[in-house]
């Protein structure tokens, strides 16, 4: 049984994520798993907003070498998250 919890892990704070959230975008990461009506009932339920669209990148992990030992890095899906005009959601504050 998933929780709401379980598909929102968290927000995404970079310089690019900033910037979107001026066109009522907001970007958080999910589980590889996650799907879009997912994404966006768990961000509606959780948030008390109302959610325009989902938009999902996944990111295979690239092989990196430290100290002469080869490692990968783990797969990462992401959710770009718009929102309807009017609504709008600050993920420094936190829930």
């Amino acid at each position: 049984m998933k929780t709401l919890y379980d598909v929102i892990l968290s927000p995404v704070i970079t310089e690019k994520a900033t910037r979107l959230s001026e066109t009522n975008q907001v970007v958080f990461r999910v589980p590889l798993a996650a799907t879009k009506p997912e994404i966006k009932k768990a961000v509606e339920a959780l948030f008390k907003v109302k959610v325009k669209a989902v938009n999902t990148i996944r990111t295979k992990g690239k092989t990196k070498a430290f100290k002469g030992r080869v490692y990968k890095r783990s797969d990462v899906k992401k959710a770009v998250v718009t929102l309807v005009e009017g609504h709008q959601i600050d993920v420094t504050t936190g829930l």
